[in-house]
């Protein structure tokens, strides 16, 4: 029986390379940052240790603080809130579109229009499984109410929106991950990206304990003295991180065109199976995650796969529904019914650069199979 996973972390001579480098002193943050930044045409991009580090730090750098309050999509990983929750401030959840999975910006608009509190702040929209949200219709509400708008493009690593890549648009600041399923220890690593000057040098701040030095030279400055000029955190990526980094950025296009060509393979071969609906591509969706819909007994299908030796994922379980959420804001289960209804049936299928196309040919085997024995 094969065995399929859900996620793969291909390694060549490549992440070798810059590796050794890195491990010989070579300096690799700076060189991922200008690379990154040219790679999906920021202005500016700040290395982060991992991509909470990279949501906690933006919150840190728009001044969060307690009781504001930030707006954010129920389908989210527990990050996105939690981050916002740090600063004893509120996220508020919205319900999802359908089609995308991403945020209802209908909903969005409707809780901006009743809102009468200055202390909404702003937004975290998550872009999720690589295909981004309705941007143009996001900017324009961002700027008729005044908000600031903080992208997590977790799962959006190369995704572009217009033929424009995500990172060089409106947002204030964009979120990335360099190990966004977060199933691997070989790596880890976020990424800012932005426009504004302020923001970049306060987030390098920030990054770093919030610590200033004086540099040793002729005018008597003396290099070990240091000041802290705020509350700062401890975040940057290293070296050795940044140079494995820097490889798998060269091949990000690469992986993106490969999961697109097994995406499309799927979008065919699945198309009309019974019990499954393949996912809508409403702009363009670099598929970081391929998700499909089982319309009944969603968990024993999924464990049927898994005894085939399929892996599958659930992206994700409703925010209202986790424990902790659930209690702190006294939720129920159909607060948020698209949510609620999504959640139910969805499941993610292996797509990813390591599959071969005889593993991609025995997952659509494997589905067909298992869903053509359903009642």
């Amino acid at each position: 029986m094969k065995k399929i996973p859900l996620f793969s972390l291909p390694i060549s001579k490549l992440e070798e390379k810059e590796v050794q480098e890195a491990l010989a002193k070579k300096p690799k943050v700076k060189n991922l940052e200008e690379e990154f930044a040219k790679y999906v045409g920021s202005e500016a991009a700040v290395a982060t240790a991992n991509e909470t580090a990279a949501l906690h730090l933006a919150m840190t750098a728009i001044d969060l603080k307690r009781g504001d309050k930030i707006l954010c999509s129920v389908n989210s990983y527990p990050n996105v809130p939690e981050v916002v929750r740090h600063f004893d401030a509120e996220p508020i959840f919205v319900d999802i579109d359908m089609d995308d999975f991403n945020i209802d910006l209908n909903e969005m608009e409707k809780i901006l229009a009743k809102n009468k509190s200055k202390k909404l702040k702003g937004a975290i929209i998550s872009h999720i499984a690589g295909q981004p949200t309705d941007l143009d219709r996001l900017y324009d509400i961002a700027e008729r109410y005044n908000i600031l708008i903080v992208e997590d493009a977790n799962e959006a690593m190369g995704a572009t929106y217009n033929g424009q890549k995500i990172g060089s648009l409106k947002a204030d600041i964009t979120t990335f991950s360099f190990n966004p399923h977060r199933r691997f220890t070989t790596c880890a690593g976020g990424m800012m990206s932005m426009s504004d000057g302020e923001l970049e040098t306060r987030s390098r701040l920030l990054r770093s304990n919030a610590i200033v030095k004086s540099e040793w030279g002729e005018d008597g400055g003396l290099g070990y003295v240091y000041d802290v000029v705020d509350i700062g955190l401890e975040y940057e990526m290293d070296d050795l991180d940044a140079g494995f980094n820097l490889a798998q950025l060269a091949k990000n296009d690469e992986a993106i065109k490969r999961r697109q060509e097994i995406a499309s393979i799927y979008h065919k071969e699945l198309a009309g199976t019974p019990h499954i609906e393949l996912p809508k591509e409403v702009r363009e969706h670099i598929y970081s995650l391929f998700i499909i819909k089982v319309d009944k007994n969603r968990d024993s299908f999924a464990r049927e796969l898994y005894k085939r030796g399929i892996e599958v994922g659930l992206h994700y379980i409703p925010l209202h529904l986790l424990s902790y959420y659930k209690q702190k804001y006294n939720l129920r289960v159909n607060d948020y019914p698209k949510a609620l209804r999504n959640f139910q049936q969805i499941l993610s299928i292996p797509v990813h650069e390591g599959l071969s196309d005889e593993d991609v040919g025995y997952v659509i085997e494997q589905i067909k199979e298992v869903a053509r024995s359903r009642v």
